[in-house]
């Protein structure tokens, strides 16, 4: 049997499967915490691979590795390779007037014009969370700190590297990437595909080195800390190896609930949405994986829970036996600000409470439907961009909630797959992991989307209008 190794470290965790290259069986897996925070030394993420991947019985049998992980995190490297700074993380919306700033001065004070001008350039129009947004607040915020910058790398790509040995065994040189974490950065165009040191050069005021982006099936370099000394593969970012995984085809449609929300799709060609909604990225395999992404996921549940005293299981007795609708109360779930609709300092609310709908079965129903509103918000811009929408598969930790697999298809008008739970990002680096391995054109056919059960309902199109007339009625935070 031969192994591979795949890594998701996500936010709030680092996941190691290691699987059969030719079947994809699940051999062996192992699992370890990150701190929290939105600003967390990369040292983190290193500690809990390697506790990881001894959780999941070593890897000195694998024969090749691919780490998939959390996109846009800003990780600065100084000349001799360390670490400048703690990393900002894609949640982190202090870069918030940063994007404003890149986007009107790319509009020559226009924003309208600068906010397509930057779709136009890498697909997506910066909000907080790109990498490219991040490099200008540390510019302008700490300018010694900008002025130490020999390199700039993500998660997936600084830890790809780390296993590779390093500054030591291959310096910035072996510095490695791929077209789909590229392609949130800010500062790589899947129009082009290269980088635009010149949106770079503007953010940071200056280009210092950047990961190679290999292609899909492309070796890296070896991690030579394990017995076999595993070829590395380029990687991939979080969402495009989830889709790896799944085997999404154009038509496929993919709502993962996460820390983040996800709703990604697969496209034959690339997007350039002016309006921010739809971010315009690149996939795994050579297509395009166009995304809705917001900040507030199943973090909504855990809220929900805390405020009301419960667990999740009760969480969703509780929300399934409210009406659909919960009589008017509405949750509008920006509990951290949010990236779709651009709102970085929006705050989260409760709308249209009266004295009959403040139960604790109200409350639930109405977090349950807010943070799905939210999501099915992010399959209307697909649709609206001319992404086609056939199939929608729910995966992600907050689909393990019995109320979000009972309402979501309500609340999205159409029937949903919830495949089998499993790691999928991991799943998705393992799978090209054997691709890598196999030199072959396409991946291997082993997919974690078979045997999902469909969720069907009757849609309920008074949730949706009672969402949107409510959301943009929040308020912003103090500064």
């Amino acid at each position: 049997m031969t192994l591979v190794a795949g890594v998701d470290s996500s936010t709030q965790s680092c996941k190691v499967v290691v699987r059969d290259a030719q079947t994809g069986e699940l051999v062996r897996q192992g699992r370890a915490r990150h701190p929290e925070g939105t600003e967390v030394h990369p040292h983190h993420w290193w500690d809990a691979l390697q506790t990881a991947i001894a959780d999941a019985g070593g890897l000195d049998d694998v024969e090749a590795i691919s780490v998939g992980g959390q996109q846009h995190g800003m990780v600065v490297l100084d000349a001799d390779g360390e670490v400048i700074r703690e990393a900002l993380l894609w949640n982190d919306t202090r870069s918030a007037q940063a994007a404003r700033d890149l986007i009107s001065e790319l509009g020559d004070g226009d924003e309208t014009a600068g906010a397509q001008a930057w779709a136009d350039a890498i697909g997506s129009v910066p909000v907080a969370s790109l990498t490219v947004t991040k490099l200008r607040w540390l510019r302008d915020n700490e300018p010694q700190n900008a002025a130490r910058v020999a390199a700039v790398a993500l998660p997936h790509d600084w830890l790809t590297w780390k296993l590779a040995g390093g500054m030591a065994e291959v310096g910035f040189d072996g510095l490695i990437t791929d077209r789909s974490d590229a392609s949130g950065t800010g500062y790589w165009s899947p129009f082009t595909e290269d980088y635009r040191t010149d949106l770079l050069e503007r953010a940071l005021g200056s280009v210092p080195r950047l990961p190679r982006v290999l292609a899909a099936n492309e070796a890296g370099p070896v991690a030579p800390a394990f017995a076999l000394r595993p070829v590395l593969g380029p990687g991939a970012g979080d969402n495009a190896a989830a889709a790896l995984a799944l085997g999404l085809l154009p038509g496929d449609v993919a709502v993962s609930l996460g820390t983040s929300g996800v709703v990604s799709a697969i496209s034959a060609a690339p997007i350039a949405d002016g309006t921010g909604l739809v971010t315009g990225f690149a996939d795994a395999t050579g297509s395009y994986l166009p995304l809705a992404v917001t900040l507030n996921a199943s973090r909504v549940l855990d809220a929900a829970c805390r405020m009301l005293g419960v667990d999740h299981p009760s969480l969703s007795e509780l929300a399934l036996s409210a009406p659909a609708g919960a009589d008017g109360l509405v949750h509008i779930p920006y509990l951290e600000g949010e990236r779709t609709p651009n709102k970085p300092m929006s705050t989260g609310a409760l709308h249209g409470m009266r004295l009959a709908n403040t139960t604790p079965a109200h409350v639930a129903r109405a977090a349950v439907e807010g943070m799905l509103c939210s999501l099915a918000d992010g399959i209307d811009a697909m649709r609206a961009v001319g992404v086609p929408v056939e199939r929608v598969f729910l995966i992600g930790g907050g689909a393990q909630s019995e109320a979000v697999r009972r309402i979501i298809p309500s609340i999205m008008g159409v029937d949903v797959q919830v495949p089998t739970p499993g790691e999928y990002v991991a799943d998705g680096a393992a799978r090209q992991a054997a691709w890598v391995l196999s030199g072959q054109d396409a991946p291997p056919a082993w997919s974690a989307s078979t045997g999902a059960e469909v969720m069907t309902g009757t849609p309920e199109p008074v949730v949706r209008e009672q969402y949107a007339a409510a959301r943009e009625l929040t308020v912003d935070r103090p500064a």
